[in-house]
């Protein structure tokens, strides 16, 4: 049966997903699977299952064509049911720095190990992305969408989880959406307050919010904020509406508060819930306590011992940010235009959900250094996936002589 799956998504990713030049584009992504080692692009092409010459290569992101709203549709039907089914938000940049004259380029920040932070040129990317499992690296991707210098993170973030929903409209359960401190403001949760998920996110440690201004005196202009609560100044917090504490395997004792009814001096009109997580509270020196944003969906909410769990289904989304740069190769080709840029992104999407069709299919093949797995990572799945065309077929054409 997973055979059969895998083989019907690579088929109807040829024939409605891919709309020109879907050949060159199709074996372009199965050289991906094939594991090569490469130091250029076209270096790709000489992967056994691309059988058209190297300069195919660049020929189908520059002139290929895809349906990226029945590809979203397409990743989207490939998410099961579930009473909770969480996707992570994260950004990330595909650096240019050679790259004088390629157009809507941005400046951003790009997290290394230099001393001071680092400031890169390049294309932003918002990644939407389904967390199927917690405690394990698979991030799937459901949008990927290049952030413009009309555009921001946030309202592309926002379209992004707007999309999802009119895909999901039919779905019993609820979508949660975690997101780093990058989305911990007002602009971020305001944005999905008519959208019917719930949200969770980190918030700065330093953050000042307030409470309801309570009823009007009448005398005056009436009061927008009540009392501050500062995060840092645990004077100013009144009593919190629930406090939890647990002892987990992972995380020793837990300590868990929110507070309800909350917002930002910025928009009075965004309430939202804050929840202050300590962990290892059995240590002589605990971690510093995590502060998040939560947003429960439209009429339906859950104990505070599961929405914390939540954010540390976030997790996946960060290697797998990495797997796309070192072993897909995502940010390698040097490109002339932005739209062959987001072709090759939506290639890099097509090939980890094919990694993850057929994890079950192949068999561990490490390396003499590497331990054998039973639950297999995307780098391991790649390691073995190329023994598997042999099964799955190509409904590729033969190149014209």
């Amino acid at each position: 049966m997973q055979l059969n799956k895998i083989i019907e998504f690579r088929q109807q990713v040829y024939a409605q997903g891919l709309t020109k030049a879907r050949d060159a584009q199709f074996e372009l992504g199965d050289a991906l699977l094939s594991n090569r080692t490469i130091q250029a692009f076209p270096e790709l092409s000489f992967a056994p299952v691309h059988r058209r010459q190297w300069h195919s290569a660049y020929a189908a992101l520059e002139n290929g064509e895809q349906d990226r709203e029945w590809l979203t549709q397409h990743f989207i039907n490939q998410v099961p049911n579930r009473s909770v089914t969480v996707f992570a938000l994260d950004k990330t940049v595909w650096c240019h720095p050679h790259s004088r004259t390629l157009p809507d380029m941005l400046y951003e920040y790009s997290p290394t190990r230099s001393i001071k932070t680092s400031i890169v040129q390049g294309h932003p990317y918002s990644l939407l992305t389904w967390v199927p499992d917690e405690g394990k690296s698979w991030a799937l991707p459901i949008s990927t969408t290049r952030i413009t210098p009309k555009t921001n993170a946030i309202t592309t973030s926002v379209e992004q989880i707007k999309q999802l929903r009119r895909h999901r409209a039919d779905q019993a359960g609820i979508d949660v959406i975690v997101g780093d401190s990058g989305y911990g403001n007002h602009h971020f949760l305001g944005g999905l307050v008519d959208v019917d998920c719930a949200a969770l996110v980190r918030l700065r440690c330093d953050r000042v919010l307030f409470g309801e201004p309570g009823a009007y005196g009448g005398r005056g202009r009436p009061r927008v904020h009540g009392e501050r609560f500062a995060f840092k100044e645990p004077e100013t917090w009144r009593p919190p509406s629930v406090t939890i504490t647990l002892d987990t395997k992972d995380w020793g004792r837990v300590r868990l508060r929110r507070w309800d009814r909350l917002h930002a001096k910025q928009d009075a009109s965004t309430i939202f819930s804050v929840i202050c997580c300590e962990v290892h509270r059995e240590r002589k020196n605990p971690p510093k306590p995590l502060w998040l944003g939560y947003r429960p969906a439209p009429k339906r909410d859950y104990a505070l011992s599961t929405i914390w769990r939540w954010y540390s289904r976030r997790w996946p989304i960060e290697p797998s940010i990495r797997f796309r740069k070192e072993q897909l190769y995502w940010d390698k080709p040097r490109l002339q235009q932005a739209e062959p840029c987001d072709r090759w992104t939506v290639l890099v999407e097509i090939t980890i959900w094919l990694l993850w069709l057929g994890r079950d299919l192949v068999r561990d093949r490490p390396l003499p250094w590497q331990k054998p797995l039973t639950a297999l990572t995307p780098g391991r799945v790649l390691q073995a996936f190329d023994l598997l065309f042999a099964q799955i077929g190509s409904p590729t054409r033969e190149p014209k002589t």
